[in-house]
C-alpha cells in the first residue's frame, strides 16, 4: 500500500508539479518503501526488470535507452522490409519458376491491386486512409527513438507533422529534425493525394452531369429517343400542345453529346412555353440507359427513325420496341414509332401489341402528295389541321348529348366542327363523317376539329333554316396525266395509291436518272405487281431533272399533275434535296411558259404586250395556271420561297411527319383517324367550291351549309 501511494505522490507530482506537498510525503515513506523492498521476492530471475526501466534520482521511472533504439529500428525495419521483400521474393520466383510459365510476384500483386481499386468504390479512400495512418504510427515511432517524450505523446506529434508541414520547426536536434523533416515531407504527399482524390471526385461528378449521366427523375414526361432533322419541329410541337397545361417536360435521350444536343436545341430558336428540354446521352437499346430517363414513367415514348438506310433504320426501332417492352416495372404510356418502309410495320406491332403506334414518314408523305395533286391547295390544309399551331383533332366524351342524332351534334358546337364518332359499343371504333340519324350511345366521344381541348363546349341548339336537299351532279372522273420527278424508295407504294385513286386510261410518267431495267426491277423488288394496274399506264423516261435539256424532251404542257420528289440520292442532305427540287420546279415552270400560247395584258401606260414581255415571274404564275406541280420540300427554310413565289404547291415532308408524330404521342387514337385520312379508301378532305351548295341569291350560314352538305 505505501508503494501504490508511493506512485501516487509521484502521479501527482508530475501532472500537477505539486511539489513542495508531495516532497515532504516522500521523505516519509522512504524508510518504509526501503524495509518493502527488502521483502520482495523475485518469482523469475530470468526477468530483469532494470533492462527495461530505470530508476531517476527523482523517484521517477522512465523507459531506458535499448527500448527507444528498439522502436527506432522497427520504424526503419517497417520503412524499409517491403522494399527487400519484393525485391527478393520477385528473385525467388525468378528462381522456382525458371522451368515453367508462373508470372512474376510484382506483376500478380499488382494485377491484385488493380482489381481491387478498380471493382471497389471506396478503394481509393479506403488506401489513402491506411498509408496516413502508417505515416503517423511509423512517423510516433521514429519520433519516439530519438526524442524522450513518451509513446503517445509522439504518436501525437507524429500527427500534427502529417496535418502541419510547418510544426516540424520547432524540433530541436539533429535526430527529432531529421525524422519531424521526414514525416512532413510525407505528410505534404498524403495532402497531394488527398486533393488530387477530392479533385478527380468532384471533376467526375461535373463531367458525369455534363455528359448527361445522370438520372431523371420526372413523372408524366413525353421521351423522344433518337435524333434526326424532324425533332426540331417535334419539340415546337408538342411545346405548343403543353402551352394549355402551362408547360411539361420532355425528355431526349440519344447517342450524342449532351452539349453538343443541347446547343442544336437552342439555335432551333423557338419559343418553348414553359416547356423544359432535358437531354441525356445514351442508348435506346441499354435497359440501364432507359430506366435513366424514367421510361417507365413517361406518358408517351416517340421513337425517331434514324437518316440514311431504311431497313436499317427500322430494324432499329424494332430493337428498341423490343427494349421497351423489356422494361421490368412496365410502362405508362404508349409508343409511337417512326419508320421509314410500310412493309416493316406489321412486324414492329406484332412485337409492340398494343403499346404501339406506327406512323410511316415516306407512306404518309407519299399519299398526301397524290392527294395534294389531285386538290390544289390541300397541302396548305393539312398543314393547318396537322400540329397543334391552329385547329386539330379532338375527342372528347359529353354525356349531355347522349341521345342525340349526329345531325344535331353537327350544330351544337359553336366553335368546333364534329366529323366523326368514337364507338363505345365497338370497343372504341372510330367512324368519321357517320349518318345524320346515327344516334349517340352512352360512352360514345365525339371527335372534332377545334383550336384547343379547352376552347369549345356544347351549346343548346341554334335555330337554323330547313336543310333542304340539292340534287348535285356529280362529274364522272376524267383520265389524267400525272409526272413523277425522281425516285423514291417507297415509289411502288406511291404507284398502287395513284391507281386507286385515278380514273381508267390515266397515264403515269416516271422520269428520273436509273436506267429503265433498274427501275422495273426495283418496283417489282419493293412488290408492284404490273398486272395489278387496273386505271394506269407506266410510261419511262430517263434523264436528270435538273438539266434542261432532258426535261424538253417531255411533253410538259400537258401534264394535269407533276410530283416532284425528293430523289433518294441525296435524301439524306434536307438543303441539297431542297436545291435539286427547287432547280426542277424552276427549270420546269420556264419550259412551260415558253411552250404555252403568249396572254396579253394592259400596261400601266395604256399599251397592250405580252406577258413574255413582262416579269418572269408573271411567266411563271401564267404556267401554274395550266398544271399542278407539288415539290417535296425537308427544310422549312424552302417553304418561304415558294410561299413568295406562289408558282408551286409543297409539301413540308419533315415538319408534316413531326406534327403527326406529336399528335399521335398526345393522343393516340388520332392515329386512327389519321391512317383513314391518307389511305386510298374511305374517307378523305374534299374541297369544294362554295356554291355548289347554294341557290342563286341563298344566303346560308356555316350551321346552314354544313346540314346541307
Amino acid at each position: 500500500q505505501r508503494a501504490i501511494l508511493l506512485c501516487f505522490a509521484s502521479l501527482l507530482h508530475r501532472n500537477f508539479s505539486l511539489h513542495d506537498q508531495v516532497h515532504h510525503l516522500r521523505g516519509q515513506l522512504g524508510a518504509a518503501t526501503a524495509k518493502l523492498q527488502s521483502c520482495i521476492v523475485v518469482m523469475d530471475s530470468s526477468l530483469d526488470m532494470s533492462s527495461v526501466f530505470s530508476y531517476q534520482s527523482n523517484d521517477e521511472f522512465v523507459p531506458s535507452r535499448s527500448l527507444k533504439n528498439f522502436s527506432l529500428l522497427l520504424s526503419l525495419s517497417a520503412l524499409y522490409a517491403p522494399i527487400i521483400i519484393l525485391k527478393y521474393i520477385d528473385l525467388l520466383s525468378r528462381l522456382r519458376r525458371s522451368g515453367g510459365s508462373e508470372v512474376a510476384f510484382n506483376k500478380r500483386l499488382a494485377y491484385r491491386v488493380d482489381i481491387f481499386l478498380s471493382l471497389h468504390p471506396y478503394a481509393k479512400p479506403l488506401v489513402l486512409l491506411v498509408g496516413t495512418m502508417l505515416l503517423i504510427g511509423l512517423g510516433g515511432l521514429a519520433l519516439y527513438g530519438v526524442t524522450d517524450d513518451s509513446l503517445s505523446d509522439c504518436l501525437w506529434l507524429s500527427w500534427t507533422f502529417v496535418a502541419d508541414a510547418g510544426n516540424h520547426a520547432n524540433a530541436v536536434g539533429f535526430g527529432p529534425k531529421l525524422v519531424s523533416v521526414s514525416i512532413s515531407i510525407g505528410g505534404m504527399l498524403v495532402f497531394a493525394m488527398m486533393l488530387g482524390l477530392v479533385t478527380d471526385s468532384i471533376s467526375e461528378k461535373f463531367d458525369s452531369l455534363r455528359k448527361g449521366r445522370s438520372e431523371v427523375i420526372e413523372q408524366s414526361h413525353t421521351l423522344i429517343l433518337g435524333w434526326s432533322d424532324k425533332l426540331g419541329s417535334l419539340l415546337n410541337q408538342i411545346c405548343i400542345a403543353n402551352e394549355s397545361l402551362g408547360g411539361g417536360t420532355i425528355v431526349v435521350m440519344a447517342e450524342r453529346d449532351k452539349e453538343e444536343m443541347e446547343a442544336d436545341i437552342a439555335k432551333m430558336e423557338f419559343d418553348m412555353k414553359g416547356t423544359a428540354v432535358i437531354c441525356r446521352s445514351g442508348s435506346p437499346l441499354i435497359l440501364a440507359d432507359l430506366k435513366k430517363v424514367s421510361v417507365s414513367k413517361a406518358r408517351a415514348i416517340v421513337v425517331l427513325a434514324e437518316e440514311g438506310n431504311a431497313d436499317q433504320s427500322d430494324a432499329r426501332a424494332l430493337r428498341i420496341v423490343l427494349s421497351l417492352t423489356g422494361v421490368k416495372e412496365g410502362l405508362r404510356g404508349h409508343i409511337v414509332v417512326e419508320l421509314s418502309d410500310l412493309d416493316n410495320e406489321v412486324l414492329v406491332k406484332l412485337v409492340g401489341g398494343d403499346l404501339v403506334e406506327t406512323v410511316v414518314a415516306h407512306d404518309v408523305i407519299g399519299r398526301l402528295m397524290i392527294q395534294c395533286a389531285r386538290q390544289p391547295g390541300l397541302a396548305q390544309i393539312w398543314e393547318d389541321i396537322l400540329g397543334f399551331e391552329n385547329c386539330e383533332f379532338y375527342i372528347k366524351r359529353w354525356p349531355q348529348l347522349v341521345g342525340m342524332q349526329f345531325e344535331d351534334v353537327l350544330i351544337s358546337f359553336p366553335d368546333a366542327v364534329p366529323c366523326g364518332i368514337k364507338m363505345a359499343s365497338y370497343g372504341g371504333k372510330i367512324i368519321l363523317n357517320p349518318d345524320d340519324c346515327y344516334v349517340l350511345q352512352e360512352g360514345d366521344e365525339v371527335i372534332v376539329i377545334a383550336e384547343d381541348d379547352d376552347t369549345y363546349t356544347p351549346s343548346p341548339l341554334p335555330k337554323v333554316k330547313e336543310a333542304v336537299y340539292i340534287d348535285i351532279v356529280r362529274h364522272e372522273r376524267n383520265s389524267q396525266k400525272i409526272l413523277l420527278c425522281g425516285m423514291r424508295r417507297d415509289i411502288d407504294d406511291m404507284i398502287v395509291v395513284l391507281d386507286a385513286f385515278l380514273a381508267p386510261g390515266s397515264e403515269l410518267w416516271m422520269f428520273n436518272d436509273v436506267p429503265e431495267i433498274d427501275r422495273e426491277r426495283k418496283l417489282i423488288e419493293g412488290g408492284l405487281d404490273f398486272s395489278r394496274l387496273e386505271n394506269i399506264t407506266l410510261v419511262h423516261r430517263d434523264g436528270n431533272a435538273v438539266i434542261r435539256r432532258h426535261l424538253e424532251s417531255l411533253p410538259l404542257e400537258s401534264f394535269d399533275s407533276i410530283l416532284i420528289l425528293a430523289d433518294e440520292s441525296v435524301e439524306d442532305s434536307a438543303i441539297q434535296a431542297d436545291s435539286r427540287s427547287l432547280a426542277t420546279l424552276l427549270l420546269i415552270r420556264d419550259i412551260q411558259a415558253k411552250r404555252l400560247p403568249y396572254k396579253e395584258a394592259i400596261g400601266s401606260d395604256g399599251f397592250r404586250r405580252s406577258l413574255s414581255e413582262g416579269s418572269w415571274m408573271g411567266e411563271m404564275q401564267q404556267a401554274s395556271d395550266k398544271s399542278v406541280i407539288i415539290s417535296e420540300i425537308l427544310d422549312p427554310r424552302t417553304k418561304n420561297l415558294l410561299y413568295m413565289s406562289k408558282i408551286s404547291d409543297y409539301v413540308l415532308s419533315n415538319e408534316l411527319v413531326s406534327m403527326a408524330l406529336a399528335m399521335v404521342a398526345e393522343d393516340r387514337q388520332i392515329n386512327y383517324v389519321l391512317e383513314e385520312l391518307f389511305a386510298e379508301q374511305g374517307n378523305e378532305l374534299q374541297i369544294r367550291q362554295s356554291d355548289l351548295y347554294l341557290r342563286e341569291d341563298e344566303e346560308l350560314n356555316f350551321f346552314e351549309v354544313m346540314l346541307r352538305a
